[in-house]
């Protein structure tokens, strides 16, 4: 018996020993479970004190350590609800004290699992609060971090402690969800690591200075521990427990600071921002930020001239000390050449617009700005016409990959002679003043559910769904949406790249937008409605006001033209196809069956908030009122290959875990690299928040897709498969080498594998994953094949080569990763069942795990 055993708590009564060796021999029985049950419970009630007899028998057995259920734990787990028949075992005083000194050096041994159970068994809860927070203390103190985290979490030591000091190992182990479920309910708590984090993320600040303090630290992984890290873990902190952003001062100028990089790469480098939209945007991304003030004018020297960067000091109202040198020369002299520079480009652009772009045909007089309720009342009566074809379109402020959904500031509605935009957060605010926030979703909701008016839109789930979150009254729109004309579903025929247009009789080649760019000279492809309209109309839509701050009041001239011309642009594209569809490809009933319901599937316009990925396919279902994208033909993870950026490196392992050929970029890589490797070798690009806008450009239509960023890895892996309808069966899981992305394993059996490590230099380096590879999922070789050199075979943890039921393992042919049947597979099969195909599996998920 244990030492630690007090043999006066059993005098009489069963020996737990004797009883332990019963039960373990019929464990070993497994169709003797009902029986071992049976036993469980009648040694319980032979022992003198069930309770510290339980712990004998934990003290005297070691199978409960593994993971998985174990004889301790359904031991443990029945002596829980036989207490619940019995209440009368229950201890307290002295006995209790002594139990609960000897369960807390079991706990740190713990399995998740057994945790809970003991914990309430022997009422650690009413246990001496100092004595339990001495005990955690211990723990950390002999480098078990992530177990003194978990019972402080159990325990509910937090408010106690140290955030800082628990916290900083668990990040240094790459522990960050365990950091979340320590702050998780303590919002003081959750406060103090979002300014430690933000501290961290100072400019100054060495973040060696940490990592210096625990070197000798257990999976320390220093790779994942740099501010970009930090950066990342504040944001998805700040969203999941809805915290003020301005307790973080340095990441979120960090944030805007990239932002500022992005807006000068898209001004000065690609040049698809006009100078207002560029300067509207820089104006509220630094605001009165003194830091973020003096980056912008080094920004300008850079990119611009000293006149430029001048400027902008000036409009800022900087103090001459923070200028560098020979910007404040120019603030004066260059001031008056600047504004004649202005003009003149200003006249250039116009005339170019006339000559490039599509123009307007209805007068300026007959586009009104609408900002009261009693000037919409005119534009409802016009529009909620029986057999009326509205164009309809809708604009916000793009949100440059900041946190939270954007709000529709405009709603453009185009008829034949007129178009009406609607100021609707002028209209909302009067609304809520008035007492009527119904009245304007009331007539939308009129609008889009007459089958009798036709709706023209493009990527019309995609507003819907930006109006819904505008207008909580606006939910379910999408779904009683009747006469809807979705012209994406157009746009993606017309974009086949084999198609030849017939008109007059001849075949004319339509030109590919990489083509127009190039005999253009100056300006990007054209893509989305611009491309459409140029393919129909003869001239693309000048975009350059799309990224405009559209919540700012008044609007520019040119941006209301921008909007109306968005929202008319559609009525003479289906003017013109109704006419003659035949000379666009396209059938000739193209009416009939572009009329119907708008698709549920929300489809977001191409902004830099938003993502438009097509179906990889592009067919067109039919034989409905509608034509919509059909979902991409199923595809197995080995048909599927792609390339992560290096954000997305959690998503790139679970995807290689289910069998998808995946590379992912290092911390160190540019983004720009992942387009290259998609370009050579045939992949899907997959990416998240700023860089997608930038890929997408550079690959084929829907090879770049755009992931969630605040979910976590699991749920981006879901969304990738659902979105590229890949379908994994039992065979794909692990079918993959987890480091080095290899499909081709060696088969050693137990006995050579042990001469391997036996023979081999135990150079240092990770252990073997105990995963499941199956051989008949693997293209195996025999164990007479050459094996990788005895310096990359994994050292196999003590014990693994003396399990029974363990008679072969799986070398990696590339890397030497040795990998064995363990628990792994049950649970990644447990995580993805929703896209899991298990038919034409014999074998069922627990015989194999």
């Amino acid at each position: 018996m244990n030492q630690d055993s007090d043999s006066s708590d059993q005098p009489t009564g069963q020996d737990p020993l004797l009883l332990l060796k019963t039960l373990q021999l019929l464990w070993t029985k497994k169709e003797m479970k009902k029986q071992l049950k049976e036993e469980i419970r009648r040694g319980f009630a032979g022992l003198e004190d069930p309770l510290a007899g339980l712990l004998d028998m934990l003290e005297n057995s070691s199978d409960w350590k593994g993971k998985g259920h174990s004889l301790g734990y359904y031991i443990t787990a029945e002596l829980q609800l036989w207490m619940g028949e019995h209440p009368a075992v229950q201890q307290s005083g002295i006995k209790l004290k002594k139990l609960q000194a000897r369960v807390l050096r079991l706990l740190a041994q713990c399995p998740a699992n057994l945790l809970d159970p003991l914990i309430s068994i022997y009422q650690l809860h009413t246990a001496d609060r100092n004595y339990l927070l001495e005990h955690v203390s211990h723990l950390y103190h002999k480098g078990d971090y992530k177990e003194a985290a978990i019972l402080s979490i159990k325990l509910k030591l937090q408010p106690d402690q140290d955030v800082e000091k628990m916290c900083t190992p668990l990040l240094l182990q790459d522990k960050t969800n365990l950091v979340e479920d320590y702050v998780g309910e303590y919002p003081e708590l959750q406060s103090k690591l979002l300014q430690i984090l933000d501290t961290w993320c100072e400019p100054g600040f060495n973040i060696r200075d940490i990592t210096r303090q625990y070197q000798g630290l257990s999976r320390y992984k220093p790779d994942k521990f740099n501010r970009k890290m930090l950066s990342k873990l504040v944001f998805r902190l700040l969203d999941r427990f809805n915290v003020d952003p301005a307790l973080c001062p340095n990441v979120i100028n960090q944030r805007h600071l990239r932002t500022l990089n992005y807006l000068f790469y898209k001004r000065f480098v690609e040049k698809t921002m006009t100078q207002e939209n560029w300067t509207d945007h820089v104006q509220s991304t630094v605001g009165e930020n003194r830091w973020l003030q003096g980056h912008l004018i080094q920004l300008l020297i850079s990119y611009c001239d000293l006149n430029t960067a001048a400027r902008w000091a000036q409009r800022c109202n900087l103090p001459k000390e923070m200028l560098p040198y020979g910007v404040a020369d120019e603030l004066q002299k260059l001031q008056i050449q600047e504004r004649v520079e202005d003009a003149a480009k200003a006249d250039n652009y116009e005339e170019s617009k006339k000559k490039d772009y599509y123009q307007l045909p209805i007068p300026r007089a007959n586009i009104h700005f609408l900002q009261t309720w009693e000037e919409t009342l005119q534009c409802w009566e016009k529009v909620l016409q029986p057999g009326q074809v509205v164009g309809i379109d809708m604009e916000w402020r793009p949100s440059f990959g900041m946190v939270g959904k954007p709000r529709v500031s405009l709603l453009q509605l185009a008829l034949k002679d007129e178009v009406f935009l609607l100021d609707l957060p002028r209209l909302l605010e009067q609304a809520e003043t008035e007492g009527e926030k119904e009245k304007l979703p009331h007539f939308i909701q009129m609008l889009y559910s007459d089958a009798a008016i036709t709706k023209l839109g493009y990527g019309i789930s995609g507003d819907l769904s930006s109006l819904a979150a505008t207008w909580s009254a606006l939910k379910g729109t999408d779904k009683q949406a009747q006469g809807v004309v979705d012209l994406l579903t157009v746009d993606k025929q017309l974009q086949k790249s084999s198609i030849d247009w017939k008109k007059g009789g001849r075949k004319v080649d339509v030109p590919s937008p990489e083509q127009s760019y190039k005999d253009r000279g100056f300006r990007q492809p054209e893509k989305g409605l611009s491309l459409l309209v140029q393919h129909v109309l003869g001239k693309p839509l000048d975009k350059t006001e799309q990224l405009s701050n559209w919540e700012k009041r008044p609007l520019r001239e040119e941006q209301i033209l921008y909007a109306a011309s968005d929202a008319y642009c559609l009525l003479e594209i289906y003017e013109k196809l109704c006419k003659d569809p035949a000379s666009f490809g396209l059938s000739s009933d193209l009416t009939k069956s572009l009329v119907g319901k708008t698709s549920i599937k929300p489809r977001a316009k191409k902004q830099l908030n938003k993502q438009e990925v097509p179906s990889p396919s592009g067919q067109q279902c039919k034989g409905s009122k509608k034509e919509t994208s059909c979902p991409p033909a199923p595809i197995s993870p080995k048909e599927f290959s792609v390339v992560c950026d290096n954000m997305l490196q959690g998503l790139g392992r679970y995807l290689r875990c289910l069998g998808v050929d995946v590379r992912m970029l290092e911390n160190e890589d540019d983004h720009r690299k992942a387009a290259e490797i998609a370009r050579q070798e045939g992949r899907v690009i997959l990416t998240s928040g700023l860089p997608y806008q930038t890929l997408q450009s550079q690959v084929a239509e829907g090879r770049c897709f755009s992931v969630n960023c605040s979910e976590k890895a699991k749920e981006q892996a879901l969304q990738v498969l659902k979105h590229f309808n890949v379908q994994v069966s039992l065979a794909d899981i692990f079918s993959r080498c987890q480091v080095c992305n290899c499909n081709k394993y060696l088969k050693v059996t137990r006995e050579r594998m042990r001469q391997l490590v036996e023979g081999s230099r135990q150079a240092p380096g990770d252990g073997g994953t105990g995963c499941l590879v199956r051989s008949e999922e693997k293209p195996s070789q025999s164990c007479g094949a050459a094996l990788p050199a005895c310096d990359v075979v994994a050292v196999i943890p003590p014990g693994v080569l003396d399990k029974a039921e363990l008679t072969d393992f799986y070398c990696c042919t590339r890397c030497g990763k040795v990998f064995w049947e363990g628990s792994h597979f049950g649970r990644v099969v447990s995580q993805f069942q929703d896209v899991l195909v298990t038919a034409g599996d014999k074998q069922s998920v627990y015989e194999l795990s």
